[in-house]
């Protein structure tokens, strides 16, 4: 099983440890102990078994000033997330720093063979799914099988892609459910901290041509295992804020 219907099994599930209750704020990586183990009220994010973990772990950067996360990918794919319940015509921008320390040379994700990025930011949204066409429902309905959950209706994902232009709608190769979009392209300020701001409403209905529903969780995912590279990447805080 390939990353995008994967992705849908392991919202809730993917995990040995009990989930945090839904929060109606993602809780800051800058607000932990550079020496905890794990984010507050973030579990790992575990794409299936058979894939290598991406290795996730708190640390003060300079750069920033501030705790974040610091990934590291070696033909691996595995993430870390939050439960969310958030209306999101409420705070509908996204806001968020990420810093890519190095492309992953092959990487394409038009290519389902090739389909990896140095960062991903994962938003999952509720929704009826009896509303969806029957190849839909049928993907969501094996993801729950193989979860023992239930699953997002629909995801939304950032990425940094090394070619395709900024704003870029990418469709997912496996299910209609997943949408990306590039947020970050090529070696435009590789290796130091930028700066992303998105309104996601606006951003889910030109992906998938409706509104979105509720905001049930939120991500993050290094993913080198297509391309069997090693990369490393750092996460800084996340924020939901409302229309300016």
């Amino acid at each position: 099983m390939r990353l995008p219907l994967a992705l849908l099994a392991a919202l809730i599930s993917g995990c040995a440890t009990v989930a945090p209750p839904p929060s109606d704020d993602v809780v800051p990586f800058s607000a932990n102990s550079p020496h905890a183990e794990t984010p507050r009220h973030w579990r790992p994010l575990v794409i299936t078994r058979n894939k290598a973990p991406t290795q996730y772990r708190l640390a003060f950067d300079e750069q920033a000033s501030a705790v974040v996360v610091h990934a590291r990918a070696a033909r691996s794919a595995s993430g870390l997330k939050q439960p969310l319940d958030v209306d999101p015509a409420e705070r509908p921008v996204v806001a968020w720093r990420w810093r890519v320390q190095q492309l992953i040379d092959g990487a394409d994700n038009l290519d389902r063979h090739a389909e990896d990025s140095p960062v991903r930011l994962l938003l999952f949204f509720d929704g009826d799914k009896s509303r969806l066409p029957a190849r839909d429902q049928v993907a969501l309905e094996m993801a729950q099988m193989l979860s023992g959950q239930s699953v997002p209706y629909a995801t939304l994902i950032y990425i940094w892609e090394n070619r395709q232009p900024v704003g870029t709608v990418i469709d997912s190769a496996h299910t209609g459910r997943i949408k990306m979009i590039v947020a970050g392209s090529g070696r435009d300020r590789l290796g130091q901290w930028k700066q992303f701001e998105r309104n996601f409403v606006a951003d889910f209905e030109r992906a998938f041509g409706e509104k979105p529903g509720r905001l049930i969780g939120i991500g993050i995912l290094t993913d080198t295992d297509n391309t069997g590279a090693e990369v490393e990447a750092y996460y800084g805080d996340i924020e939901l804020r409302r229309a300016s």
